[in-house]
Parts: C-alpha cells; structure tokens; sequence
C-alpha cells in the first residue's frame, strides 16, 4: 500500500500511453476493437446514414485493409465484440435502449456472416468465454449468456455502478471499461483490480469506447474518426490501494 502523500502523486499525473497510432480514413462513431496479431478489427456505426461498420486495420501502422456493412433492417448499431480463432462474433442493434439485436458470427478471411441469431433486447459488448458467449445490455445493466448457437442460458443484473461500453474475457477474468477499466470476477462481477485512466488531448476518456487486453498490453480506442489507438502498460494504469 502506498503512502498518502505517493498516492496522492499518483492521482495527479495520469499514465501516459507507451504509444499512439492515428487509423487512417473514416472511423464515424466508434464502438469496439479486437487485437488479433497484426490486426486491428473495429466496429462503428453512423446514425445519421443508419449504418455500421467492421473495419481491419493494420496494427503497427493503422493502415485500413478491409471493411464491411454490417446492418441488417432496422438493426445498424455494432458494439464491443469478440473473435475465436476463425471468426468476429459482433451485436448489431435497434439505436435505442430496449431495442433487438442480431449476434452475427462473421468469417475473418471474408467478412461474410456464418451464421446469426436475435436478442430481445439492446445488446451494446460482447466477449466469448469457456463454452458460452456473455453479453451486455444498454450500458451494461444486465448481463447475458449464451450458447455459441444462439440458445438463452442466463440473464442477472450488474452489481456496479459502472455503465460498461466493452466488456473482454481474458486470462481467466471479465475486463470491462467504461470510465474505468476493471478486472471483474466472471461468478460474482465483483472489482478485482481497477484501472484509472485521464483523458486525450481532445479531452476524451480513454475508456470512452472500444478496450481489448493482448500480451501484456492495454488497447484503447476512445474517439470517433479520426480515431486514434492508445496502448498502455498495464502496471502503469493500475490503481494501487488507498491508504
């Protein structure tokens, strides 16, 4: 534990990402990323013109290689998503807090939709964990599961305050960002280690968006086009305890 007067110097200087890559073209109002070795996937969507995006960038550079429409009728909304080894499973839904979703599980090597199924409610983030999918509702408020074939398992209510725009299962933990980043226990949903971040240069939360953790590093990519990625160390941004 640290000494107040350490802490309080903590607070004060945020943590400075260890680097920062600008994507190129047009992001329009981003919602989730995906690190998959040397690329970057990215969901995002325009309202006005009722449409979202899948788009792959090249990781190192932010070079745009690929994208794709995801809208399917009235559902034009992607979120936080995730991948397995062959596929992007994204939810696209209504624009509006109890509206329908359709998962789509999408090919990387063609971007096609594989398969698909609905959701009778707003589903915002989506991650894959052992044998099952797990979602977020609006803001998170409600958590769901799923089987990889679309069939209802549970539905339970957020514990935390938090309105979770990216929800990630990595190293055995459920990451989840929205104004901050926490590490939750995927039984109970309980903070198990925090993650405190300030704000861009345009004075944008880190945590706004889109949030994935792979080899050792925190991704964060906070604002619309054009958008920039953010990558931390994670020991940098984690919040020691309060005296």
């Amino acid at each position: 534990m640290l000494p107040l007067a350490l802490y309080a110097l903590w607070m004060a200087a945020p943590p400075q990402p260890i680097s920062v890559t600008p994507l190129e073209g047009a992001t329009h109002h981003v919602q989730g990323i995906v690190v998959d070795g040397t690329s970057l996937w990215v969901t995002s969507v325009d309202r006005l013109a009722k449409k979202g995006y899948l788009y792959e960038f090249e990781l190192a550079t932010g070079k745009r290689l690929r994208w794709v429409e995801v809208q399917q009728g009235s559902m034009f909304h992607p979120g936080g998503f995730d991948m397995d080894e062959d596929s992007l499973w994204i939810p696209v839904a209504e624009y509006k807090k109890d509206g329908h979703t359709v998962i789509q599980r999408r090919s990387k090597a063609t971007l096609a939709v594989l398969s698909s199924f609905t959701v009778d409610d707003h589903i915002g983030c989506l991650t894959l964990m052992e044998g099952h999918l797990a979602g977020g509702n609006w803001d998170a408020r409600k958590f769901y599961e799923w089987t990889f074939d679309g069939r209802f398992v549970s539905v339970r209510n957020n514990p935390n305050a938090s309105h979770y725009q990216e929800i990630k299962y990595r190293y055995g933990a459920l990451m989840a960002s929205g104004g901050v980043v926490h590490w939750l226990d995927p039984e109970e949903l309980e903070p198990l280690r925090t993650y405190t971040l300030g704000k861009t240069d345009r004075n944008v939360p880190y945590t706004n968006e889109g949030m994935d953790f792979r080899d050792g590093k925190l991704y964060l990519l906070p604002e619309d086009g054009p958008s920039r990625l953010f990558v931390f160390d994670p020991e940098q941004v984690y919040e020691p305890a309060k005296p």
